[in-house]
């Protein structure tokens, strides 16, 4: 087996100097409006977690079965998040990977956002340098205007994908893909749109602006995002040795904006919550099978236990699991309990989004049940936008 590495020290990488950019992005005009609470105000959950709780949905795809069971079970997991009182439900965008069918986001967003009355849905993230920004402007503005103060817009940089899908989505040739970073113009550009200000009118964007993000899993996007005065969602599920490093550029960063008076920030973490500490472990492992896979170059599916357990555990493969898992929230709801609180403590986060991935749709609905019980959640504990 190769060595699998992780990922290295964070650093505001980018190939551009971000001050400079951020401050080209600034003289372009306000960011989208945004409305935020600060610090300590309103937040959701009982006792020591005191922070609104989110979900990240990948819409995992388990062996055996179909894209489309997966996103039926991802509208019954969205109605029973509302009725425990999840904050926001965010989707992701990730290409040409067999075990995850969020592809799309604005279209699932629409289909889910139709599907419940009051939770908040969004994209985990819109990678913006795979699109237009007017063709993005244009979606979520219409999302908006079906959805009034219910839609995030959640913004990464990164390709979620293969270079050579990357190469297609973007119509380039892959040797293009190294070009210098435009991803503080494209934010100026699609900023614009939202604002009615650019030379081209996207409607219905302009006047029906989401609430933007930030999203990342390096400095580079700390920087960005507290230049601009934008809320920033870090992704220490799979990058959480950088998670202090970024939150602390971040808030060091921070210019305070027509939209956010103080540094908003959020994480999302891996939790698998179960009866017992045990059944959680043995939960987890499914998800953790397949990222090793991917990361060996052999993306599928969500395996079920029996491939777990029928798989050639090499010292290297278990090392690499444990590892991942030492990040990641496993246990009994009274474990998962004192892991969220710690993890919110040590952080200093403002909300909390967690990603379960499990191989039968009953028991990632259960492990997000289950959070929601230990923590107190109650559907009135939703915060304002």
């Amino acid at each position: 087996m190769p060595m699998i590495d992780r990922c290295g020290a964070i650093g505001a990488t980018g190939g551009t100097d971000v001050p400079t950019q951020i401050d080209h992005v600034n003289r372009a005009g306000p960011v989208v409006p945004v409305a935020r609470r600060g610090k300590n105000g309103g937040r959701a959950g009982v006792g020591p977690v005191v922070v609104p709780l989110s979900i990240l949905d990948l819409v995992p795809v388990a062996a055996g079965t179909s894209a489309t069971s997966a996103l039926e079970h991802s509208t019954r997991l969205i109605r029973r998040a509302e009725e425990l009182g999840y904050q926001r439900f965010w989707v992701a965008e990730h290409h040409a990977m067999p075990g995850i069918a969020s592809s799309s986001p604005p279209v699932l967003i629409a289909h889910l956002a139709g599907a419940t009355e009051r939770i908040r849905v969004g994209s985990g993230g819109v990678m913006l340098p795979n699109h237009r920004p007017l063709v993005v402007a244009e979606q979520f503005g219409t999302l908006e205007a079906l959805h009034p103060d219910r839609i995030d817009l959640g913004i990464g940089r990164a390709p979620g994908t293969d270079p050579k899908t990357a190469a297609a989505l973007r119509g380039i040739s892959a040797h293009q893909l190294g070009a210098p970073d435009d991803f503080p113009d494209q934010l100026v550009e699609l900023a614009s749109y939202f604002r009615g200000d650019a030379d081209v009118l996207a409607v219905p964007a302009a006047g029906n602006a989401p609430a933007m993000w930030l999203l990342g899993s390096s400095g580079y996007s700390a920087q960005v995002a507290g230049m601009l005065g934008l809320p920033f969602a870090f992704a220490h599920h799979f990058s959480a040795e950088n998670t202090l490093p970024a939150l602390k550029l971040y808030r060091e960063n921070f210019r305070p904006s027509a939209n956010l008076s103080e540094p908003y920030s959020m994480i999302a973490a891996s939790v698998f919550v179960a009866d017992t500490d045990s059944a959680a472990r043995e939960l987890a492992m499914p998800a953790a099978l397949q990222f090793l896979r991917l990361r060996l170059g052999q993306p599928g599916p969500v395996p079920s236990p029996e491939e777990v357990a029928a798989f050639e555990w090499t010292d290297q493969a278990r090392a690499f699991v444990e590892h991942r898992q030492a990040d990641q929230i496993i246990g009994s709801p009274e474990t998962v309990r004192r892991g969220v609180d710690e993890l919110v403590r040590v952080t200093g986060v403002d909300e909390l989004m967690v990603t379960t991935s499990t191989f039968l749709g009953e028991d990632r609905l259960r492990s997000y049940e289950l959070l929601a019980e230990t923590v107190g959640m109650t559907p009135d504990a939703r915060i304002a936008a």
